[in-house]
């Protein structure tokens, strides 16, 4: 397969890993993904919980397409596949937990709801289950943010099934 051109290769390489590492986060020896899904959990509650659905999602796709071209030249630049330290597809990824959770953080307990998220979006993202193993083998940045897009996804279905049992005590 033809490596196909991106626009992220214009980018200085100073630019391309720092944000690719969220800085510094990223180059924490222990745990790097933890913090990314920290720095996630944060990202989410500053700049999505405000949106209505539709501007959610287009947020979402926005940085999920962006994450994509990033975290694919950082991997060409650092020489790796699917570098630890490459930390923005957990950060991206984040918001995809709380898709539709809006109305449950309402009820109240938000706090409950967010740590609860966060530790199955580590479980998801670190174990791999379902076949998001597998996902890690498309190519570049798609390969890269894609196993933790699926892993937000079975947070996100988890989640919803967990709440939905809850609420109908």
């Amino acid at each position: 397969m033809k490596d196909r051109q991106s626009w992220s290769r214009f980018i200085p390489s100073p630019v391309i890993l720092n944000t690719a590492t969220l800085g510094p986060l990223g180059r924490i020896r222990n745990a790097p993904g933890t913090a990314g899904s920290v720095a996630g959990l944060i990202w989410y509650t500053v700049v999505f919980i405000p949106l209505g659905n539709l501007q959610y999602l287009l947020t979402l796709a926005i940085t999920v397409y962006l994450a994509i071209e990033i975290c694919g030249e950082a991997e060409k630049r650092l020489l790796k596949r699917d570098p630890q330290e490459v930390i923005l597809d957990e950060f991206v990824a984040f918001p995809v937990c709380f898709i539709g959770i809006q109305p449950y953080l309402e009820l109240g307990y938000a706090w409950v709801i967010f740590l609860l998220g966060f530790v199955l979006f580590r479980i998801f993202d670190i174990f791999k289950p379902f076949g998001i193993k597998g996902l890690q083998n498309y190519p570049g940045g798609v390969g890269v943010v894609i196993d933790d897009l699926a892993a937000g996804l079975a947070t996100c279905l988890t989640l919803h099934v967990i709440l939905l049992g809850l609420t109908k005590f």
